[in-house]
């Protein structure tokens, strides 16, 4: 008997030593199913990530492997149809199976806010004090991995106006405007977000930057890029009909690139930019027969020195 409870001792510890070493490898797999990390930011998002799926994994694999083991071992006997012992409950062990989970939901809920602002995401409680705007450290400063000439370069900054439905970009230090949002890499970034209309969303994947805009309300958020491509904008938030054409490219090159590109457009006269949903409302307004809800016209096509 004795020998029996030892074995059954070491038969949990070592599923317990198997399922956490199989979580953290489930975990870690996890950076691999998002989008290359093109933003100092990027790693928040994906530690939270990882950190989410090792804990889902922990418990799915915890329970799963309690079951196949009370299953295996303890199943009882063929043509034993004897009743089980009468078990009428256990105060410490539901005391326990309520407690570890409350836990849990703390610290899934503090690391999450800690990692929202870090990132300088503004929710409703700062918009309603917009005298007192949120500080927003730069993901390079809270890992001490930024690179000197990061730190000591000015901030870009750059006015966003999203609108039904389009994105506009104005660069205000050259006067440009463009319909594509170019951004300098390794160099921190400050866009001033404002709608023109209703409720957006400014979301780049590849960044895991998610921020929504409110209208009347010129909201500052920050970031660095990281790694030079071409990445894709959208609106995360649903605006109206032609909700899925407000996209637009974000094109992330060196510093050097970045200013040629910005001397190029300001070199060129305004000129409307091509706008899909627009197109789309004119040719639904021409048609015959009218199918579908009456919809809200898209907003004029802006004047701007690069479409894109």
């Amino acid at each position: 008997m004795k020998v029996r409870k030892i074995l059954n001792i070491l038969t949990v510890i070592s599923g317990a030593i198997a399922v956490t070493v199989t979580s953290l490898w489930i975990g870690k797999q996890a950076y691999s199913w998002l989008p290359p990390q093109a933003a100092a930011e990027s790693h928040l998002i994906d530690d939270l990530m990882s950190f989410l799926v090792t804990l889902g994994a922990f418990i799915f694999l915890g329970v799963t492997s309690t079951l196949m083991y009370s299953v295996i071992f303890h199943r009882a006997k063929k043509d034993d149809f004897s009743d089980g012992p009468a078990i009428e409950g256990n105060v410490t062990l539901e005391v326990v199976w309520t407690a570890i989970p409350i836990l849990l939901v703390f610290w899934i809920a503090g690391y999450s806010y800690q990692v929202y602002e870090q990132m300088g995401i503004q929710g409703p409680a700062q918009l309603v004090h917009l005298h007192n705007p949120m500080g927003m450290e730069s993901a390079y400063a809270a890992t001490n991995e930024a690179p000197v000439a990061a730190l000591t370069e000015p901030v870009e900054k750059i006015d966003v106006l999203a609108k039904q439905w389009a994105w506009v970009f104005h660069y205000p230090q050259t006067d440009v405007t463009s319909t594509e949002l170019h951004l300098p890499s390794d160099r921190r970034v400050s866009l001033a977000l404002r709608s023109e209309d209703v409720l957006h969303g400014f979301y780049i994947p590849a960044f895991r930057l998610k921020q929504d805009i409110i209208p009347n309300h010129t909201i500052d958020f920050e970031f660095t890029p990281i790694r030079t491509g071409e990445y894709r904008l959208t609106d995360s938030q649903y605006s109206g009909t032609y909700f899925a054409t407000m996209q637009a490219n974000v094109v992330v090159e060196s510093p050097e690139e970045y200013h040629q590109w910005l001397a190029q457009a300001a070199s060129q006269k305004p000129s409307p930019a091509n706008n899909q949903a627009a197109s789309e409302y004119a040719q639904a307004s021409t048609q015959p027969v009218k199918t579908g809800w009456t919809t809200v016209a898209p907003a004029a096509s802006p004047l701007v020195n690069y479409p894109g």
